[in-house]
């Protein structure tokens, strides 16, 4: 068996909080605000995630190998946001997988759908 594909499905299920946590470093390195705000934005305000909870799941993200901190801000930046963050290859193959499972999850219930019913619902 892959053992990089055994890692990544020790992972799964990934939580929806921890899911858009790793997208939005999936889209660029960010320091925390930045992914709190893109959580709220990518899931339309219905995460909520308040900095403690943040900085807690962040801490398992990074002791986990699924991030990684990403080095000094870029140039120009204001300088009190602190450290950025980056997912690693284990992380982005995680996102990967989880889509994937996710994706293969809504064919499923479309198709039970479909069979219940005659028509997707």
């Amino acid at each position: 068996m892959d053992t990089t594909r055994s890692r990544v499905d020790t992972f799964l299920p990934v939580k929806p909080v921890i899911y858009h946590i790793l997208l939005a470093l999936a889209e660029r390195d960010a320091h925390g605000y930045g992914v709190i705000q893109a959580v709220q934005r990518q899931s339309s305000g219905q995460i909520k995630l308040p900095t403690g909870a943040f900085y807690r799941h962040l801490r398992r993200l990074l002791d986990d190998g699924l991030v990684v901190e990403a080095g000094p801000a870029p140039p120009g930046d204001d300088p009190r946001r602190g450290s950025y963050y980056r997912l690693t290859d284990t992380g982005r193959k995680v996102v990967q997988a989880e889509w994937r499972r996710m994706a293969d999850l809504v064919a499923a219930s479309r198709k039970l759908a479909t069979s219940a019913h005659g028509e997707p619902a």
